[in-house]
């Protein structure tokens, strides 16, 4: 009987060890649109200057993300077909990828051209993480939500620099309400850290108004502590960022502003600390042990094949 039990105690073991370990599926949210703010984010186009509108999420375990929606106005009348390409990028939180020997320092880190940069976006993006769909790292699709959305405020053109940054914003505005679901390929292999979302829609002949989401965050959107306000910047304001509602917007009391958007992928619990020695083997026997094994994992990441997989922790391990 002891043998038996000796037996069948060491099968459970190899078993356990063998089975893949399965972890949480990534989701965050920010929400439904409320209404109160469409701001401009749009790529350099027939003479128009590159504008593009932030917002923060966090990711607390190594995450490989394959997926975003949007939400956003184009003009009444316009066609599904006008959303002729998206470009995403993600930034950290300043001052990391900044230049702070150009700023004032602590506490404002202020500029000549912005009143603040704690808590802003850095000044260039992580260049690893950018998705294009003219470049084919990104496919997206847009549907309309309705036939109309109307929004309170918009920051389209008044996006100037300090001492004249307080604009109050250029009006109400509406138009068709769209999602863009947005699938990047490869996924975007991101560790542990707090970053901004940072999607650019070209539509031809006219606008997109990324739509705002509540702040703070409500349920059902992603709720997490140390969420900051939406900034925004063109290219007469690079590489500098303003808040739209506290440096732009301003009032009684000082609006603040979430965008709407949604991010979804895998974790990946076990991988490595970039920068570390270990972090490549570390990371592959995370995904490995994770899934079952290397193929299976670059599948179930999103990967399409197990050289894009190798290169995408070779790239997080910054090797």
């Amino acid at each position: 009987m002891f043998r038996l039990s000796l037996v069948a105690a060491t099968l459970t073991v190899a078993l356990f060890l063998a089975t893949p370990g399965w972890a949480d599926p990534f989701f965050f949210s920010t929400g439904s649109p409320d209404g109160r703010l469409g701001a401009l984010s749009q790529p350099p186009n027939s003479g128009k200057l590159e504008t593009e509108t932030a917002d923060d999420f966090i990711v607390t375990e190594a995450t490989s993300i394959t997926q975003a929606t949007i939400i956003g106005l184009i003009p009444a009348g316009a066609f599904l077909t006008n959303i002729s390409n998206v470009e995403v990028e993600i930034y950290h939180v300043f001052p990391n990828d900044s230049n702070v020997g150009r700023t004032s320092g602590p506490p404002t880190f202020s500029t000549t051209a912005v009143p603040s940069r704690v808590n802003s976006p850095g000044d260039v993006e992580i260049g690893t993480a950018t998705r294009d769909g003219s470049k084919g790292t990104l496919v997206f699709h847009a549907s309309l939500l309705s036939m109309s959305f109307s929004v309170q405020n918009t920051v389209v053109n008044g996006i100037i620099k300090a001492p004249n940054n307080v604009t109050h914003g250029e009006g109400p505005a509406s138009g068709e309400p769209v999602q863009i679901t947005i699938t990047f390929n490869p996924p975007i292999l991101l560790p542990v850290d707090h970053y901004f979302f940072r999607p650019e829609v070209l539509v031809t002949g006219g606008t997109f108004l990324y739509l705002s989401a509540p702040r703070p965050i409500v349920p059902p959107g992603t709720t997490f502590l140390g969420d900051l306000q939406a900034w925004i910047r063109n290219s007469n304001l690079n590489p500098d960022w303003l808040r739209i509602g506290t440096d732009i917007i301003d009032g009684t009391p000082v609006p603040t502003f979430n965008m709407t958007f949604s991010l979804k992928g895998e974790t990946i619990p076990e991988a490595g600390t970039p920068g570390e020695a270990n972090c490549h083997g570390q990371s592959v026997s995370a995904v490995a042990r994770q899934f079952g094994d290397v193929p299976a994992a670059a599948s179930a990441l999103g990967f399409s094949s197990v050289k894009d997989l190798q290169g995408a922790l070779k790239t997080f391990c910054r090797e």
